[in-house]
């Protein structure tokens, strides 16, 4: 290969390079195995532990269990559907009750009134089930003494019903967004400094063993960066891939993701800011990387990067709990913070396609011009070995 060959071609070449070397290291293999089974088995673990079924409360009723179906309908009919037991007697419902087997029991009284043993006080729906029950039973045991036709009575006040029109509804999907919000941050977050480190080491590793001067004997500088930069980008896109395949596929299988087109939306949307993200940070690690060379000085270069992407993600963790603040809304619009403000705010429902294509548009255009004056200092700085290059020297030249 030499100058004459293709731009194109040489960059391809040397992209096919890195993702080979990359994706054939057994560290890079075991370790994602490892992490796959690790998301994949925490899925699972989860859906059975916490998922697999519906917590009721345990009323046990002594002596005549005729209340046994008023309290399931009542609690049923509120929403906080509730576990009826027959216990022998009043003896054995409070060693249930101690034992934490039942939440409450009731044991009958006299004319219709019981005594409800419970470990401290009887609060909230569970009191209202229990309460609402007796009285039901009282009052239909009144109407059975009176006489009165409790069918005709039911049809009669059928129809005497609340309808609730809220305003501003819970959101039922809310606590499945909330976490796909937190999966893309954290995974945009460790990927962007792993592999934008990854470049820069690649950077330093060819430049202190003398291996890019042969390299740039046969290609040019900017092919040469922009190759690494393609086939370590194309390593982290398949790693992406790979988990979010494996967390949402396992999500939907096990039933812990019922938002399948928010999930599949997050998952996609989570591929392309990477690309975007990780395009606007590579080219400055590779700068970074450019202007040492040891391995060991890279932090000094490559601090101000690692600064910017950690606010990037306190923001964005700070934003989880409310997307659709004035905070969320403009950083969204400024990069480098568009790459996981978007993927957040297209999580939680609330980003309008305007405005994902515009912070796309604005994204990849400052990518674009940084791309050149990144460039610019990997050119200079390439080939000086031996004394680190500052960030000031790096733009004066």
């Amino acid at each position: 290969m030499n100058h004459n060959v293709s731009s194109s071609r040489a960059i391809g070449l040397i992209a096919r390079r890195e993702f080979t070397v990359q994706v054939m290291k057994k560290s890079f293999v075991i370790s994602n195995i490892i992490i796959l089974a690790a998301i994949i088995g925490g899925i699972v673990a989860y859906s059975i532990f916490s998922g697999g079924g519906e917590d009721r409360d345990a009323i046990g009723v002594v002596g005549d269990q005729s209340i046994a179906a008023v309290l399931q309908a009542n609690g049923d009919a509120i929403g906080y559907p509730v576990e009826v037991r027959e216990i022998a007697d009043a003896a054995a419902a409070r060693a249930d009750v101690e034992s934490g087997d039942l939440a409450v029991a009731l044991v009958p009284g006299g004319s219709g009134a019981y005594t409800a043993i419970t470990d401290s006080e009887l609060i909230g729906a569970l009191r209202a089930v229990v309460e609402g029950s007796v009285q039901t039973q009282a009052t239909d045991g009144a109407l059975a003494a009176q006489d009165v036709d409790q069918a005709a009575l039911a049809a009669a006040t059928a129809n005497a019903t609340v309808t609730v029109t809220a305003i501003d509804p819970p959101d039922p999907e809310a606590g499945q967004r909330v976490a796909l919000s937190l999966a893309a941050v954290f995974i945009l977050y460790a990927q962007i400094i792993g592999f934008g480190m990854y470049v820069a080491m690649g950077v330093v590793e060819e430049k202190s063993s003398r291996v890019v001067e042969l390299l740039l004997s046969t290609v040019r500088p900017l092919q040469l960066l922009w190759g690494k930069i393609l086939g370590i980008g194309a390593v982290g896109i398949l790693q992406l891939a790979l988990y979010g395949v494996a967390g949402v596929g396992a999500g939907l299988a096990t039933g812990v993701l019922t938002v399948t087109g928010t999930a599949i939306s997050v998952f996609v949307g989570t591929l392309g800011w990477f690309v975007l993200g990780f395009a606007f940070f590579a080219v400055l690690y590779a700068a970074g990387g450019s202007m040492v060379s040891r391995q060991e000085d890279v932090n000094s270069t490559t601090m101000p990067l690692l600064v910017l992407i950690m606010a990037m993600f306190f923001a964005a963790f700070y934003s989880v709990g409310d997307p659709e603040s004035t905070l969320s809304n403009v950083l969204s619009w400024i990069p480098p913070f568009s790459a996981v403000m978007m993927p957040l705010r297209i999580a939680a429902g609330v980003a309008p396609l305007y405005q994902i294509v515009g912070t796309v548009l604005i994204m990849a255009a400052t990518t674009a011009a940084l791309a050149v004056v990144a460039a610019k200092i990997y050119q200079r700085s390439i080939l000086r070995i031996g004394k680190t290059v500052t960030w000031k020297e790096a733009f004066a030249r």
